[in-house]
């Protein structure tokens, strides 16, 4: 069981196949921060890992993007992947080293909170990524819905069968290899509805909720992908959700 540290756990992340988010998750993420990042701007992948997804961003939307992770070793992959990426930074502490006060102008943080154990974890995520973001600069966050426990989804497997997931309590998850094996992670369970009054208390403002579906994947996704496969679980119970919400401090009536 993985969980994503020293070289072999990011060796082993690497190696994800990551088809269900490629459906339902990544391409979203991208489309709602399309109309409020452009051209030369700088967009902060909070938890990059070993920086593929970093490299999609960078040249789907055209900004300069910055990954920053607590993994030394992570973030020598992402640097030796060749990735559209401009720079990387290292967490520590809690805290991005040599990154300023309000230096991003968007943030994506995608399937962090998994690996966090209290909602004093969370709340110091959503505290740091405040802090990179410009008055009223969006962060969009994906996380995977406890709820959907026991689904065989493409590349994803949630828990156990009919059990419920608190806050912060242990959930094992199944992530399927590129080479078709399947690699045990240990996570935490975030259930969705419990992410918003954080972020609140963070200090963010706007924040709303979106659960993509496979039919509105049809025109955001990859359409080899699209066609791959039936998509019958993530059809039937979507287990991706998408967060966004706004830094204090932006004008009044006008989005980022």
């Amino acid at each position: 069981m993985s969980d994503w540290s020293g070289p072999e756990g990011a060796r082993a992340f690497a190696a994800v196949e990551a088809a269900t988010d490629w459906l339902l998750g990544y391409p979203f993420v991208f489309r709602a921060l399309a109309p409020r990042i452009g051209e030369g701007q700088v967009l902060v992948d909070y938890g990059c890992g070993p920086g593929k997804v970093a490299d999609a961003a960078a040249r789907r939307l055209g900004a300069q993007v910055w990954g920053v992770d607590t993994s030394p070793e992570m973030l020598e992959l992402a640097r030796a992947s060749g990735a559209a990426v401009t720079r990387y930074h290292l967490i520590e502490d809690g805290r991005v080293t040599d990154l300023a006060d309000g230096c991003a102008d968007a943030v994506m943080c995608n399937h962090v909170l998994a690996s966090l154990p209290t909602q004093e974890a969370v709340l110091g995520v959503f505290r740091e990524i405040r802090r990179l973001l410009r008055p009223g600069a969006p962060l969009v966050l994906l996380t995977t819905d406890p709820a959907c426990a026991g689904q065989d989804y493409a590349s994803l497997r949630i828990g156990a069968p009919g059990e419920e997931y608190g806050p912060g309590e242990p959930l094992t998850v199944w992530l399927r290899r590129t080479d078709g094996t399947w690699q045990e992670v240990r996570n935490h369970a975030w259930p969705v509805g419990i992410l918003p009054p954080l972020l609140e208390r963070a200090g963010f403002e706007d924040v709303e909720r979106h659960r993509p579906t496979v039919d509105e994947a049809l025109t955001v996704a990859d359409p080899d992908l699209v066609r791959s496969r039936d998509w019958t679980a993530e059809r039937t119970q979507p287990p991706l959700v998408i967060t966004t919400a706004l830094a204090p401090g932006g004008t009044p009536g006008v989005r980022a």
